[in-house]
């Protein structure tokens, strides 16, 4: 059992953590340049697109703040995005969507020579070595007021629900109707913002975060913020714990299943060690049993919480070991954690995250620890506890500022 102030010692460990897997503000800045500068170039006057009024918004990690660097920084960030566009031309079907927002992206020169082999759903832009990012841009329809109900859900933390209607249509390759079907309410449906909504009624802890503007997620050009939520922080050290433990695994368990498992299991903790313990021990129990329609074989469920007839778990039974790879990950991932809150003294607690999160990782976080920690105490604001010799903003007896010339 934790006592308050290894709990606050843990916490603050496990935040800075989370800063030094943040993508930094220059390579987040560069991202959103890059995206705005396509959505200009969809949206142009000239553009055969600008009737339907294209814009471009992130999705995914990006838009839900639990992106993470990748493990070597030679490594492409992965940015999704979607382009939606206000209606269509009556003729049009998947295949005419997806076609006029690649060929207007093909119209660039610039965009022309970067894009990628055409995807299942998206076109992708492939950037330079040195921007380490690409983008995968997801065709999509939406209604005409569609901005007005974006701001309507995001405009304050209060519970909001109505996740339907913040649903899209977008174009997928693999579907039968895919060239012939005009009538866009048979298209295949997406609620990337619906989903963003449900997440962040799940991490939001009130009066806690009260600069957290959820606006700022749905904004085509959102501000860069360093301030998480403790289930942002926790996604995002799962994911890196994951990363680390199958490298490049293609069966490793996926960000979606791991970042929605983790809101059903947060139970608004503010202290992201107690979210750590207990939302990795109460994953796996919001893993349903249902009986396959199909096969009428028992088969594992994780429904898409905001389009519950969607498993995100299905993939799971024509690739059988990227079930057993999860649970496999789960295991270690609370065996992991036990390991760590034994420890006592930093320089143990660092010896036992190296394994979990990558030896330059937990270098860097506790290096980043120790000058914050130098920073307070040349402020004169850093505490100690007495009895314990425990390091933080809160305490009894304050150190002394050392002025480094041997005397105090």
């Amino acid at each position: 059992m934790l006592t308050k102030e290894q709990k606050e010692q843990f916490s603050e460990i496990l935040e800075t953590l989370g800063e030094t897997l943040d993508i930094t503000k220059t390579q987040y800045e560069a991202a959103v340049s890059s995206y705005g500068a396509v959505g200009d170039w969809l949206a142009k006057p000239e553009s055969s697109l600008a009737p339907y009024t294209p814009i471009i918004r992130p999705q995914g990690s990006f838009m839900l703040g639990t992106m993470i660097k990748p493990i070597c920084d030679e490594d492409d960030l992965d940015i999704d995005l979607v382009c939606e566009l206000t209606g269509k031309n009556l003729s049009w079907t998947q295949y005419h969507l997806k076609q006029a927002v690649g060929d207007r992206l093909k119209a660039n020169e610039t965009y022309k020579k970067m894009l990628d082999a055409e995807g299942r759903r998206c076109w992708t832009l492939l950037y330079s070595d040195q921007a380490n990012y690409h983008m995968d841009i997801l065709p999509s329809l939406v209604s005409k007021d569609y901005s007005i109900l974006l701001d309507r859900a995001f405009s304050s933390t209060d519970l909001y629900d109505k996740y339907e209607s913040l649903a899209i249509r977008i174009t997928d390759k693999k579907k039968d109707n895919y060239y012939s079907d005009t009538n866009s309410e048979n298209w295949i449906k997406s609620n990337p913002f619906g989903y963003a909504r449900w997440f962040f009624n799940a991490a939001n802890i009130g009066s806690q975060h009260k600069d957290i503007r959820l606006s700022d997620a749905v904004n085509p050009v959102p501000k860069y913020s360093k301030q998480k939520l403790p289930l942002q922080r926790v996604v995002q050290i799962f994911k890196r714990h994951r990363d680390i433990m199958f490298k490049g695994n293609e069966d490793k368990p996926i960000s979606i299943i791991i970042t929605t498992l983790a809101a059903m299991a947060y139970n608004k903790e503010e202290s992201i060690i107690d979210a750590l313990i207990n939302v990795s021990a109460k994953m796996r129990n919001h893993i349903e049993k249902r009986i396959d329609p199909n096969t009428g074989k028992p088969i594992k469920w994780i429904p898409n919480p905001v389009n519950p007839e969607e498993n995100f778990a299905d993939k799971w039974v024509e690739q059988p070991n990227r079930e057993k790879n999860f649970y496999k990950w789960l295991d270690q991932l609370e065996k992991d954690i036990q390991t760590i809150i034994q420890k006592r003294g930093l320089d143990h607690i660092a010896e036992a995250m190296k394994k979990s999160f990558g030896e330059p990782t937990v270098t860097k976080t506790f290096s980043m620890l120790g000058e914050k920690n130098l920073n307070l105490r040349e402020s004169g604001t850093l505490k100690m506890t007495t009895g314990t010799g425990i390091l933080g903003l809160e305490g009894s007896v304050t150190t002394k500022k050392h002025n480094f010339h041997g005397n105090d």
